[in-house]
């Protein structure tokens, strides 16, 4: 077991155990020299979407914040796939690209989407430090309320 996952069973941090099937014309991860494009990640749980709703509608800020870490956790899954297993490989984490659902009057994008940087700064440390784009969205599939992309530069 490498550094980052021992960090991540200190802190009782795990990852899903099972990914659902996507049914876009998409792969969740593409690699380029090295960095890695991981594509949007919901709220899903070994196959399941957890979190639904609109903040500021029917879904909380703290339900909000707990589907961004999901989906921050989804991310380190498909990362470690695109280490092949090494998560220690994992140099930098380049940008994270969030959306929020959310009501027209909500504001907290930004604040939601702390969640998911907390958790990526406290499993990389300084190489978790990203840039980071938070919007609020009219509309994302399957009524989930975040979605997170990533680049992550990677090591050989």
């Amino acid at each position: 077991m490498g550094k980052i996952e021992a960090r991540m069973n200190e802190r009782g941090i795990t990852l899903p155990s099972k990914f659902y099937t996507p049914v876009a014309n998409a792969v969740p991860w593409r690699r380029a020299g090295n960095l890695v494009f991981i594509a949007g990640q919901g709220p899903h749980w070994d196959g399941e979407f957890v979190v639904k709703g609109r903040l500021g509608e029917d879904c909380s800020f703290e339900r909000g914040q707990e589907a961004a870490r999901i989906c921050a956790l989804n991310i380190i899954y498909f990362l470690r796939e695109a280490c092949q297993g090494d998560l220690d490989r994992a140099a930098n984490c380049m940008m994270l690209q969030a959306y929020v659902r959310c009501t027209d009057d909500f504001n907290q994008q930004p604040a939601v989407i702390n969640a998911a940087s907390d958790l990526v700064i406290e499993v990389f440390g300084e190489g978790g430090q990203h840039a980071r784009t938070a919007v609020g969205v009219n509309a994302l599939p399957r009524d989930i309320p975040v979605e997170i992309s990533a680049i992550w530069e990677v090591r050989d």
